[in-house]
């Protein structure tokens, strides 16, 4: 696959992506979409398998209407238990029908009791209930189970109907038990309502002939008392309750009313005496014909201020204004003598009308020629005697009522659906429940999709090198399997395959590496070029082989430099490991003509490790090496030094300060990130790295890594016609 043709189009970043892209969420399923569906498959099978061993349950439901009562005596909410539908009141009789109490009624008129003693039950008797009873063991279960499987609710929120729903294996059973409980709430509500009503009758009755007795005694003290001190002088002297009670409140208000006008009275008399204004009393200053005459002050002393300043104070427009002001003031304290006057002339009727209603009430009562203890005591015994009186209709009356009341079933609740036997399981919901696996297989496949993905720890695309090592990706070279080295039937090395095969998309790749090397410095074109990588077999002397070829065919003349003295791969693949070479040379053994070897295949000069050495990097970075590169570059048009993995060894770092560019060579989805950093790190000291070449990459994984793949491009249709294979 092709690549990028220099480093400045790999640092392109002017184009802000998008946060979310469709395109990588679409290359992200196309990778792990077996992966997904595997674990999703997992899922699905075991919710299956659970699916098929649970027991299905049947739901059977009746509703039942909460109604009002719509006519009903006055004073019978005080007696009997009304049902008030609020939310409260709802919530409360669904406690009801849930209680243990009310379902051993249903449980006992089912027998359910029963058939849990003849299902294996002992029937051994457990803790007394509430008629302190002994329960029975099968009873006690009987009733758990039912409320376990019951289930009571309003049908609508603001509404007044409770659906009654029974589950379980028979759905028959289930009706059946849903109808019992409707019926016996019924039942249950008639009864509680009608012995409320016998209670309340007794109580009546007892408390009516106690009312009785309390009114006799009274009545009877009144008599007692008026004959005692003589008060039955005339039938129409003494007035009844209410006109009394009248009269009483007529007098309190003119007491208060005196009250509010002798405050009055008495600020009067205090600002006189202390010599103040009375114009500022609350009561004058606002009444009467005294703001209008403050008004008319006002006005006159800013037409006086005004004449003043443009005529002088003897003009006879200034006196005749000092004069209406004069008159003003007079007609102020006219006024406002006449307002005193008038409030102490009110003060004193207020006095009249007092001591005339006292004066009535005191006639009226035939109280004239008693003290006021006698009075008071009087209409204490009177109070009484018509509370009494009140208290003793009121009771009388609601006795009447309820004795009818207690003969009369009021409707308060009516099953307006019965439970039927339902036609299909409600338990277990196959459609929910399997939508229910799906979603969790899907979620935890595509977690764990995308955890083996972060667990992965090679780079898969050029976007994460440049990210991550900020340097450009300079070639993406495919794995090329054997049977694709194959050339009318003979197997070609891979380092010959550019000059064999010169328009495959194999040397395109090389021929891209080689320009992207050349365009990162398009003033000063690199000549010695060192490739290296981060841990062995990730192919650098393959891509250095190639290059060299690659080279040498565009009429180049090239060397390469096998300077992994420790595992000198270059020389084993040339067939030169046993001949002298680097080694040899920067000992001084021999001099260059002895070791420079022509790769006739390729086209290029070969310089071979030679002999072992104990001391690699001590020799490469000697000045016999430097002087050999420097004499090097005089002759040759490129010089290609495979270098060993930077990783183990010291050697790459050493051989840089030699070179003009170096090429790291990556193994796609397989060379760690972190080593790959770290290697970068120690190499990127003299800014030399070019670029990152791709090796060994797997064309149709890469091209499901979306657009950030080179393969996505150079590897489909629209450029297959372009190489020879």
């Amino acid at each position: 696959m092709l690549n990028r043709l220099s480093a400045s189009n790999a640092y392109e970043t002017n184009d802000v992506e998008p946060h979310f892209d469709l395109r990588e969420v679409l290359s992200f399923v196309w990778r792990q979409w077996k992966f997904i569906a595997a674990i999703v498959a997992v899922v699905m099978l075991i919710g299956i398998v659970s699916l098929l061993r649970q027991t299905p349950l049947y739901t059977a439901t009746g509703q039942v209407l909460l109604e009002r009562q719509r006519e009903k005596a006055p004073g019978v909410e005080a007696i009997l238990t009304d049902v008030n539908l609020d939310f409260a009141m709802i919530e409360s009789q669904i406690a009801i029908i849930r209680s243990s109490v009310f379902l051993r009624r249903v449980v006992q008129n089912e027998g359910l009791g029963r058939e849990r003693a003849a299902a294996g039950d002992d029937g051994r008797p457990t803790a007394a209930s509430t008629d302190s009873q002994p329960i029975p063991s099968s009873e006690l279960a009987a009733i758990e189970g039912l409320k376990a499987a019951l289930s009571v609710s309003r049908l609508v929120q603001q509404g007044h109907v409770l659906a009654i729903s029974v589950t379980s294996p028979d759905p028959q059973q289930a009706a059946r038990l849903a109808n019992a409980v409707a019926d016996a709430y019924l039942l249950d509500k008639l009864d509680t309502r009608f012995e409320a009503a016998k209670r309340a009758s007794a109580w009546l009755s007892d408390r009516l002939v106690e009312l009785r007795k309390q009114l006799r005694e009274s009545e009877e003290a009144v008599a007692k008392f008026r004959s005692e001190h003589g008060l039955f002088q005339s039938g129409n002297i003494t007035l009844n309750q209410q006109q009394l009670s009248e009269l009483n409140a007529k007098l309190i208000d003119a007491r208060a009313d005196l009250a509010q006008k002798k405050s009055r009275v008495e600020l009067l008399d205090s600002i006189q005496t202390k010599g103040g204004n009375l114009e500022n009393m609350p009561d004058i200053s606002n009444a009467g014909a005294l703001p209008a005459l403050r008004q008319q002050t006002a006005t006159l002393s800013q037409q006086q201020s005004e004449l003043m300043a443009r005529y002088g104070a003897t003009h006879p427009l200034v006196v005749n204004v000092r004069a209406q002001q004069n008159d003003v003031e007079r007609a102020i304290a006219a006024e406002t003598r006449r307002l005193v006057a008038s409030i102490k002339n009110e003060y004193e009727l207020a006095q009249s009308r007092v001591a005339s209603l006292e004066q009535s009430l005191r006639e009226a009562t035939g109280q004239t020629s008693i003290d006021d203890t006698t009075a008071i005591r009087l209409r204490e015994l009177e109070r009484t005697a018509a509370v009494n009186k009140s208290l003793f209709e009121d009771f009388l009356q609601r006795a009447k009522i309820t004795q009818e009341q207690s003969t009369f079933e009021a409707h308060e609740a009516r099953v307006i659906s019965p439970a039927l036997p339902p036609g299909g399981p409600s338990y277990p919901r196959k459609a929910p429940y399997l939508a229910i696996n799906l979603l969790i297989g899907l979620l935890l496949g595509v977690g764990a999709a995308v955890a083996k993905e972060m667990l992965n720890a090679g780079f898969t695309t050029p976007k994460q090198i440049e990210d991550l090592l900020g340097l450009p990706v300079l070639a993406s070279v495919s794995r090329m399997e054997p049977r694709d080295l194959r050339v009318d039937g003979e197997l070609v090395s891979i380092s010959h395959y550019p000059a064999v095969r010169p328009l495959s998309r194999y040397s395109e790749a090389i021929r891209a590496l080689r320009s992207g090397i050349q365009m990162t410095d398009v003033d000063h074109p690199p000549k010695v070029i060192q490739l290296t990588s981060t841990a062995p077999s990730e192919g650098k002397t393959t891509i250095a082989l190639s290059i060299a070829g690659s080279a040498a065919t565009s009429g180049l003349k090239v060397l390469v430099i096998d300077a992994d003295l420790r595992h000198p791969s270059a020389s084993r693949v040339l067939n030169l490991h046993k001949e002298r070479g680097l080694v040899d040379l920067l000992l001084g053994q021999v001099n260059i003509q002895e070791v420079l070897k022509l790769h006739e295949e390729g086209g290029y000069w070969v310089l071979p490790a030679g002999n072992k050495t104990q001391n690699p990097p001590d020799l490469l970075g000697s000045e016999r090496m430097k002087s050999l590169v420097a004499g090097f570059r005089q002759t040759f048009d490129m010089i290609i030094i495979d270098t060993p993995p930077a990783g183990p060894v010291i050697d790459p770092v050493v051989v840089s300060q030699l070179s003009d560019k170096i090429v790291l060579i990556v193994r796609w989805a397989v060379t760690p990130r972190e080593m790959v950093k770290q290697c970068v790190q120690q190499l990127s000291g003299h800014k030399k790295i070019a670029g990152v070449a791709f090796n060994h990459v797997n064309e149709q994984q890469a091209q499901k890594y979306g657009k950030y793949a080179y393969s996505y491009y150079y590897g489909s249709r629209y450029y297959k016609k372009y190489y020879t294979e």
